[in-house]
């Protein structure tokens, strides 16, 4: 018994005609799909009339009961015997996988919810089947990590990294802050001149306090450098992600990144940061970056994820709610035992 409501619906073996659905299967004859059906089922088929007895070849007598023509009067012909026509599997389902039992031909499958998108490859202008909802894309059968996760790993790095370029500048800052104090009288000079009504020129920083600036820059995507790449190459984890209970794998093989895949997954955005003093425009790519797996209702993979071709997951948990750990370099311990025919990776297509 299906759950699927009685009614009229396209039927999607033929998507120009429409049937009725009395929730096992169609019954009746098809009607134009813009043609206005009955408020009911549709009446019943009368039955075909029986073809007149014609006579045999070569004087034989008529057939009787059913027999062919020539078959003996005496005799009851044997119903011939139809080989069952195999249902083909329902619309989308997968290439050389068997379809659910008692799959009836051109009906949608029972219970998808109402106004769901239909699944891939239902025939076009067949109403979606009632009850289907998108499966949850699982790359490699973990869950996708969620925004919340990945911002809150993402503060964490952010407060590792300044306490790392605090350090690591703490030279180029003491020398950069004195060249400020020689530089910011002459601003204060510029500005009451200005008020006065003058025509002071702009006062120029020296060549020393332009390549403190820019060495600072250098070191400070130096130190992001070997904080991040070693640690995404090795486990796929920096130290906010580890927190959160979220890595990043390889799209394709579900494995931790590696250097390579690692460093094109930094270099699209650690390199901004050489820009940071050109009118902010690398820091407004930064931010622009960290905001793109907004737009990505697939995989919610950042532009630096497609560069690399990787993606975040959620680690599973265990009972007390604890983040599993990531395993050995180059493996991913929390992917589930290897499906042969791949129903477990529902990563769309994008592998």
């Amino acid at each position: 018994m299906s759950d699927i409501a009685p009614g009229w619906y396209k039927d999607p073996a033929d998507p120009a005609t429409q049937r009725w659905w009395d929730g096992e299967g169609w019954i009746g004859a098809p009607l134009p799909a813009d043609a206005t059906p009955p408020d009911g089922p549709p009446p019943p088929e009368p039955a075909p009339a029986p073809p007149a007895p014609a006579a045999g070849v070569d004087g034989t007598p008529p057939a009787r009961d059913g027999g062919p023509h020539g078959w003996p009067v005496d005799r009851t012909a044997v119903p011939p015997r139809h080989s069952p026509v195999p249902t083909p599997p329902p619309p989308g389902w997968p290439h050389g996988a068997p379809p659910p039992a008692g799959w009836p031909q051109g009906a949608p499958p029972p219970g998808w919810p109402q106004g769901a998108p239909p699944p891939p490859g239902w025939p076009h202008g067949a109403p979606p089947p009632p009850g289907w909802a998108p499966a949850p894309v699982m790359p490699h059968g973990m869950a996708l990590a969620g925004y919340g996760a990945r911002f809150v790993a993402r503060l964490i790095d952010l407060g590792v990294l300044l306490v790392l370029v605090l350090i690591a500048n703490s030279w180029f800052l003491v020398q950069y802050f004195q060249e400020l104090q020689a530089y910011l009288p002459q601003v204060s000079e510029y500005l009451a001149a200005a008020e006065r009504g003058e025509n002071p020129a702009v006062p120029a920083a020296s060549d020393r306090f332009s390549f403190l600036q820019l060495a600072m820059l250098v070191v400070t995507a130096m130190v992001w450098f070997a904080y991040e790449v070693p640690q995404i190459a090795n486990s796929g984890q920096t130290v906010g992600k580890r927190l959160m209970g979220i890595k990043a794998i390889g799209l394709q093989d579900g494995a931790t990144p590696g250097f390579i895949r690692a460093f094109r997954r930094w270099n699209l955005y650690g390199v901004a940061t050489l820009f940071w003093s050109c009118c902010g425009i690398g820091l407004l790519w930064q931010l622009l970056d960290g905001l793109s797996p907004l737009f990505d209702r697939h995989l919610q993979r950042a532009w630096h994820d497609r560069v690399a071709q990787t993606v975040v997951v959620q680690l599973p948990r265990d009972a007390s709610g604890a983040p599993l750990p990531a395993g050995r370099p180059g493996t991913n311990p929390a992917r589930p035992p290897a499906d042969p025919g791949g129903r477990t990776d529902t990563t769309g297509g994008d592998r």
